[in-house]
């Protein structure tokens, strides 16, 4: 008879491929590193093979091997916690903990008023939020490290079921004085020679607002000279100081983004000028009756925070 691991080898071997060290490794885990260090020992034992390179001295390095037996100790743990999660969903919906995912130019406009319209709804759910990128989010998506995720649509989210909750139309950010803050409504064509500028890389509104433009990465704005923001606050400075324009989602502005800087704020026109709020998880998930229960909550509380 074949001897399995345990659920506690596999999640010492994914917690150190994650981190690449013993000591926040064991953290993770809520153990000693000792304890760790003799709980990967032991799964070498148990397997006949060899899961670290110990010719790299003080660096962890993974053997081929041993990362082909993380990326399948990931899986062997998504399936456990998939056999739980099933038997919760039937027993006990919208309660328990969910682990949510939401990117930087979503998080800080809606959830003030999300969060209580969720307590109030689902009081027995226990909501846990990670604010990242697109793409670090994706990735923790796919690797069981989150449950479901706030995006803004189009964006690259793998195999995830995907599904639209609103429309965040763009607004158009321009500097106090500038020639087009006489017009009602801009269209897109005006601002084709305007100096565009753009959130860093790795923030899916940059991909959005230059294909909003009919540009690519490149074409104009921040790139020529290397400045880029990490945030929309800072975006709405640039642009206070009059050194370009931007385009900001709306539910940014119905919060209040751009009080008391001066910048003038006018509804961009033509055919896509919006971006689509959408809930992501994984296919086949559990729990997706639970995530699409929130999909409502969410959409009433996008149109009330853009009213």
């Amino acid at each position: 008879m074949t001897i399995l691991p345990s659920p506690q080898q596999l999640r010492y071997l994914v917690a150190l491929a994650e981190s690449r060290h013993f000591g926040r490794a064991a953290l993770a885990c809520a153990v000693t590193q000792s304890t760790l260090s003799a709980g990967i020992l032991a799964l070498e034992r148990q397997l006949d093979a060899q899961v670290l390179d110990r010719t790299a001295g003080r660096h962890v390095v993974f053997t081929p091997l041993g990362l082909d037996l993380v990326d399948r100790a990931r899986a062997a743990l998504a399936a456990l916690e998939a056999v739980s999660e099933t038997a919760l969903a039937a027993r006990e919906p919208m309660s328990g903990p969910l682990r949510m995912g939401v990117i930087p130019t979503i998080g800080p406009f809606l959830l003030p008023r999300l969060m209580p319209v969720l307590r109030a709804a689902f009081p027995r759910l226990r909501l846990f939020l990670r604010e990242d990128t697109t793409a670090r989010l994706v990735d923790r998506l796919e690797t069981n490290r989150l449950d479901v995720l706030l995006l803004a649509l189009p964006c690259d989210c793998g195999p995830s079921e995907v599904m639209p909750i609103g429309r965040d139309e763009f607004v158009v950010a321009l500097p106090p004085g500038h020639s087009l803050a006489g017009q009602p409504t801009i269209q897109v064509a005006a601002i084709a020679n305007e100096r565009l500028l753009l959130l860093e890389d790795g923030h899916c509104l940059r991909d959005q607002a230059l294909a909003v433009c009919g540009l690519l990465a490149g074409e104009k704005g921040d790139s020529q000279d290397g400045f880029a923001a990490t945030s929309l606050h800072t975006l709405v400075q640039m642009v206070a100081g009059g050194l370009g324009i931007t385009l900001l989602p709306r539910l940014a502005v119905a919060a209040g983004i751009a009080e008391g800087t001066g910048v003038v704020l006018r509804p961009l026109a033509g055919p896509s000028a919006w971006r689509t709020l959408g809930l992501a998880w994984r296919p086949n998930a559990p729990r997706a009756g639970d995530y699409r229960a929130l999909a409502p909550h969410l959409s009433e509380t996008c149109r009330e925070v853009l009213r």
